[in-house]
């Protein structure tokens, strides 16, 4: 990873009982972003395994300026956005992570 390389940890909660259909629209934005947008070296989705309402994508973006400019801006995102208040409980909760290399 550059030194601007940036992990975006991003945490959805998806209404009970609709799990599996945030799983799956999840499932299918990452393999747009990940096919479409060069600056997405990519993206693992987990589950909660005590909790299958709790999904963490973990994500690697060759900046933060490339994950907050042009992905935020993107067709498939914005839809994606429109779409989830049908399946996700509220807002992500997005962080930043650089990597830290020991001496």
């Amino acid at each position: 990873m550059s030194n601007d390389s940036v992990v975006v940890l991003i945490t959805w909660r998806a209404q009970p009982g609709l799990e599996d259909v945030a799983v799956r629209e999840l499932g299918a934005l990452i393999s747009t972003v990940v096919a479409s947008e060069p600056d997405c070296s990519g993206i693992t989705m987990l589950q909660d395994a005590g909790d299958p309402t709790r999904i963490l994508l973990h994500e690697r973006w060759t900046s933060k300026d490339a994950y907050l400019g042009p992905h935020m801006h993107t067709p498939h995102l914005e839809s994606f956005v429109e779409r989830s208040a049908q399946f996700i409980a509220g807002a992500p909760e997005i962080t930043f992570w650089k990597t830290v290399t020991s001496v």
